[in-house]
């Protein structure tokens, strides 16, 4: 029983970070309909620059601040630089051009920094909670994660179905010409969503950096795993990411404790798999999921 307890509560942690890089997805798809495949190397850049802040001496908080700060310049100006070239043409295209970003965002980490890892300070404790005389697989950092993810998705969804720019965002996303025509400015709410999704991955970065070190490859698990966890809830609910992150959290710690560590990617697969043949637009979808 404290096994099963031990990989719930893992499980929920984990899921926790997969929730917030799948929130960061489905924020820039609700907002431009592309899927950042760049996402990844976004936030190990702004992990970096926020792990290079605190190794110089400032505080974990500033070096959390620099992090979110970065990562919102980073999208807004990934949106402007680059997206808004193939925004408006085939979906294909958009794909290459995050792949190459990511491919691009990863060799600049590794002129700078190196290949090597960095071992990057949690807010807080990493000891587990005592319960029962028994130290459980889950700490004070862990219950800071979960809390703070939480607080994103409660803020995305209140952005989206309660703010006059979440409106804006989605009319402009789902049809930008009806938008424009209405004096909407389509371009610059496609650079807030991006900017925001940025943000979103900043937060995933450093919350999981203390678990997985900081090198130019450490996150492409975790993104991998935040696209399962949006598919799994649905790209347009950010709700759903949640609970598809921590689904699959809860799901790949039970494969992992009980199976071996070998099985979690087959386990993330056999999920995903299963969710597209069983309800392939997510748990959360609705049909009238497109409409504004």
């Amino acid at each position: 029983m404290s096994r099963f307890l031990d990989l719930t509560l893992n499980g929920i942690a984990n899921g926790a970070i997969y929730a917030a890089v799948a929130l960061s997805l489905v924020l820039v798809w609700r907002a431009t309909r592309i899927l950042n495949f760049a996402q990844a190397g976004m936030l190990m850049l702004t992990t970096f620059i926020a792990w290079a802040v605190v190794d110089s001496g400032a505080s974990y908080w500033i070096g959390f601040a620099v992090a979110l700060a970065s990562g919102l310049v980073l999208g807004a100006l990934v949106e402007r630089i680059v997206i808004r070239r193939v925004e408006g043409a085939p979906a294909l295209n958009a794909v290459i051009v995050t792949i190459g970003l990511l491919v691009l965002l990863q060799a600049l980490a590794g002129m700078i920094w190196g290949g090597n890892p960095r071992s990057f300070p949690p807010a807080f404790s990493i000891r587990g909670y005592e319960v029962g005389g028994r130290a459980v697989l889950f700490s004070p950092f862990d219950l800071f994660t979960v809390l703070v993810v939480a607080g994103l998705m409660l803020a995305l969804t209140l952005l989206f179905a309660r703010t006059s720019l979440g409106l804006r965002m989605r009319a402009a996303a789902f049809a930008p010409e009806v938008s424009r025509l209405l004096g909407v400015r389509v371009g610059d709410l496609y650079t807030v969503g991006w900017a925001l999704g940025s943000v979103a991955a900043s937060l995933a970065g450093v919350l999981v950096a203390p678990s997985v070190f900081v090198s130019p490859n450490a996150f492409d698990a975790v993104l991998v795993f935040g696209f399962t966890a949006a598919v799994i809830g649905g790209l347009e609910s950010p709700l759903g990411a949640l609970v598809g992150g921590l689904v699959l959290g809860l799901a790949l710690s039970y494969v992992s404790g009980y199976g071996g560590a070998e099985l979690v990617t087959l386990g993330a697969l056999g999920i995903l798999v299963a969710v597209l043949m069983i309800r392939p637009s997510g748990l959360f979808s609705r049909a009238q999921a497109r409409r504004v």
